[in-house]
């Protein structure tokens, strides 16, 4: 009889296994946290060896993208992907127009990434140079939601962004409010805020029915002699018991 020949079979390295699962993936951030069941140590030399390659950016610290070539050069992170993403364990959240946009506020994309994050700084390289970024939010922020963290900026701005009349603008605020557990969320955080929001959020919850013992933390460290300004905001019922400025009327030509 003719020996037979055992094949023994080569054991995946876990640089195999890292490379195989990125290659297999196209073009996308990632992080180490993406190849959970793997040796941690040997997945970071084995993305930085691939960066040292050229086949990964490093965008920060144990964050790297995966490039594709196209006509116009290499590819870039899409930012609406990545919003949502915990760059080193920062929150990021849609900003200024982008966060009106998210709330159906107004149709408008603005023209440059508008963002904000609890963190110190994010990577130009995810975002691009361009971006306007809005950096140390409370880490109170960390468990919101994008909506959440929306309606926070959209209040911070006192509804700048808003391509709705005054009126329209506190109706559709009140709706994303009166949410279940929304505006108790946002009383949770409450106290991380500038007196401006929880004056805000103060008329907001008022207008909503709220006792005034469930809005007393919002009361809480107000200079009763300080007066804001709450822009579209001022349309809410209550705002001047809650420390608005008189609202500006155009006087008659």
């Amino acid at each position: 009889m003719r020996n037979r020949q055992k094949t023994t079979s080569i054991p995946e390295t876990t640089a195999d296994a890292v490379r195989k699962r990125i290659e297999s993936s196209g073009d996308r951030v990632w992080r180490l946290a993406d190849f959970d069941g793997l040796p941690l140590t040997a997945v970071a030399q084995t993305l930085s060896r691939l960066t040292r390659r050229g086949v990964l950016q490093r965008l920060g610290k144990g964050l790297y993208y995966r490039p594709r070539q196209t006509a116009f050069g290499q590819s870039r992170p899409n930012p609406a992907q990545i919003r949502a993403l915990r760059v080193g364990r920062k929150g990021v959240f849609p900003a200024g127009t982008a966060a009106a946009n998210v709330l159906g506020f107004t149709t408008q994309n603005p023209a440059r990434i508008e963002l904000s994050t609890t963190g110190p700084s994010l990577p130009r390289l995810i975002f691009g140079q361009e971006a306007i970024i809005h950096t140390r939010r409370p880490q109170s922020w960390e468990g919101l939601s994008e909506t959440d963290a929306a309606l926070l900026e959209f209040i911070r701005n006192r509804g700048a962004f808003s391509e709705l009349s005054a009126d329209e603008t506190v109706e559709k605020l009140l709706g994303y409010c009166s949410e279940s557990g929304r505006f108790e969320r946002l009383l949770k955080i409450a106290s991380s805020e500038p007196p401006r929001v929880r004056a805000m959020l103060g008329a907001i919850g008022e207008q909503l029915g709220l006792p005034a013992n469930r809005l007393a933390i919002l009361r809480k460290e107000l200079n009763p002699l300080s007066r804001f300004e709450f822009g579209n905001l001022s349309a809410l019922a209550n705002a001047r018991k809650w420390q608005a400025k008189e609202r500006k009327t155009r006087e008659a030509v």
